[in-house]
């Protein structure tokens, strides 16, 4: 009997991550190529295709004991109809992705929000291996959720539930967020929310080495540019990533009372300056979440880091294989 293998694909604004898995989950290939949005929706296509491509044709996998694709993409995703409703990033509305995929490849298409994705790899191959109720949150450019509950993602009634990005956190806030909406966990508290505080420091000309490193230009100026001067002690820096850490901490204290997860996982590259903000998270959340959600929490960091959602794209593909190794 051949063994069967998986195809996951992890679909961003600037890059596709493609890998090949075997239905252990064990990557055995990984291509990445440039998304290059900007050329529209055929180019993209083609890019995705050509990834699949390329993790096949440098493998001794056939096409034949291909079992089937995942695809991680964010939302919002219409999974009936095999629909990407709309991204911004790649400028797409209504794409049939699932039957455009099927039609080149001949095999099976799975699609998912990216973040759900990545909730179901922590769950089975990272962090949150010991739980079968986790929140996974990534804080980058936005910030994502993806909801497992008894160990499957938890899609709602009309399958995009756990936009955690879109809790309103700050009702006056002046921070616009993608969805139109002021004030949302998103726009106050992601990577962009940190890049935006400190363009306002060179714009208002306070003394710090923010201006400095990003020679008086706002327009230089991001979420790592300011954990770079923050490393270096500068106060202005150190305060954007302290309020970051209590408005991180807010949020996620309403998801904890909401939905009394075991563990919650934070990923995203807002991570890798934890040590700017993780103090004041916790502290934040501990003064808003229910005392007794919060006697058996974790939280941990990632462990896939930045290939949560290609290997979040394969375990949704597995489907039944993916429960046969708990």
């Amino acid at each position: 009997m051949s063994k069967s293998y998986y195809i996951g694909i992890d679909i961003g604004g600037t890059k596709i991550l493609t890998a090949l898995a075997d239905n252990n989950g064990k990557i055995l290939n990984k291509v990445k190529t440039a998304t290059q949005a900007d050329k529209g929706q055929k180019f993209i296509i083609s890019n995705i295709l050509n990834s699949i491509g390329d993790v096949k044709k440098s493998s001794s996998v056939k096409k034949a004991d291909i079992k089937k694709i995942g695809v991680a993409v964010p939302g919002p995703l219409d999974f009936e109809n095999g629909l990407i409703i709309k991204n911004s990033n790649l400028a797409w509305s209504k794409v049939p992705l699932v039957d455009i995929l099927e039609s080149h490849t001949k095999k099976p298409v799975v699609l998912e929000n990216d973040a759900n994705a990545a909730a179901l790899a922590e769950k089975y191959f990272g962090a949150g291996r010991d739980s079968d109720n986790i929140i996974y949150i990534t804080i980058s450019t936005g910030i994502g959720g993806g909801i497992i509950i008894d160990g499957q993602i938890f899609h709602g009634g009309k399958g995009n539930a756990g936009e955690i990005g879109h809790m309103t956190l700050i009702p006056d806030s002046d921070y616009q967020c993608g969805c139109g909406n002021y004030g949302c966990f998103e726009a106050v508290a992601s990577g962009t929310a940190i890049a935006r505080r400190g363009k306002k420091v060179v714009k208002q000309k306070r003394k710090s080495l923010i201006i400095n490193y990003s020679k008086g230009n706002p327009e230089l100026v991001d979420a790592q540019l300011v954990a770079e001067a923050a490393r270096e002690g500068d106060q202005e820096a150190l305060q954007i990533y302290s309020l970051t850490g209590r408005l991180l901490g807010i949020g996620i204290a309403n998801v904890v009372n909401l939905f009394d997860p075991e563990i919650i996982v934070l990923g995203g590259g807002v991570m890798n300056a934890e040590k700017l903000f993780i103090k004041d998270l916790k502290e934040s959340l501990r003064q808003r979440a229910l005392d007794y959600n919060l006697k058996k929490l974790e939280l941990k960091k990632s462990e896939l880091g930045k290939n949560a959602g290609v290997v979040g794209a394969i375990a949704v593909s597995m489907g039944d294989d993916l429960y046969r190794l708990t």
